[in-house]
């Protein structure tokens, strides 16, 4: 049975779109990487200036696969993963701002997702950006090694991947894994701040910009990998 799962759907606050995930675990299986296409087709078309945020609401912000729906479709398992990669490397490429509002939990594919945005702001109190693959015997594919390594501090990326550490808001900033951290209801706001100034930006130069700075790591993306697990 597929985990009940769905994006809530996109709003717009002036030149700033927002993406909310859900109140739930906001795991990703097909259902929810399709709702999250297709709000990203609608923000791709609009025109500029804007932005995006992409928010979630309660504990979790994305934790990460819908092991429930993987576990019942082991068949579908393998281009499930490719489609969440090809994902990843749109969100890398956006023609435009992009910030991860994450007031909870990111594990796994989830932590992935929010460093796909171009910035990152967490709750300073509660909430971990966590890569626990080490600890339950999933090695990354080289692709998400990739965009971990793209984006951030190698001691940092070394740190995360092969300890699995926790790293809450504060810690999480001081290993310069995001870019700021607020308190929970300041959490959308300060995004939404963080984006506003940046919406002028854009257009096909920036999405040209970020392809080739994140080249590597998109065409790791892309090609994907015949793997037994899933990230």
């Amino acid at each position: 049975m597929r985990e009940e799962r769905h994006v809530s759907g996109l709003d717009r606050d002036g030149d700033v779109f927002i993406l909310d995930l859900g109140d739930g675990e906001n795991r990703l299986n097909p259902d929810s990487v399709a709702a999250i296409n297709l709000a990203l087709d609608e923000v791709v078309a609009a025109p500029a200036p804007k932005a995006l945020v992409t928010t979630a609401s309660g504990k979790f912000w994305c934790n990460g696969f819908d092991l429930t729906w993987m576990t019942a479709n082991p068949g579908e398992i393998e281009p499930f993963i490719q489609s969440v990669r090809v994902l990843f490397a749109r969100f890398v490429t956006l023609p435009l701002p992009t910030v991860a509002a994450v007031g909870g939990h990111a594990f796994g594919a989830g932590a992935a997702l929010a460093l796909t945005h171009d910035q990152q702001v967490m709750r300073v109190d509660r909430g971990y950006f966590c890569f626990p693959e080490v600890d339950i015997d999933i090695p990354f594919s080289g692709g998400i090694t990739d965009l971990i390594r793209s984006r951030l501090p190698i001691r940092t990326a070394h740190e995360a991947m092969t300890t699995g550490r926790r790293y809450g808001g504060d810690d999480a900033l001081a290993a310069g894994i995001i870019d700021g951290v607020a308190d929970q209801d300041k959490v959308l706001p300060t995004a939404i701040g963080m984006a506003r100034p940046l919406t002028g930006k854009a257009g096909p130069t920036l999405g040209t910009i970020k392809s080739r700075l994140y080249a590597t790591a998109v065409a790791g993306l892309v090609a994907g990998q015949a793997v037994e697990v899933p990230i």
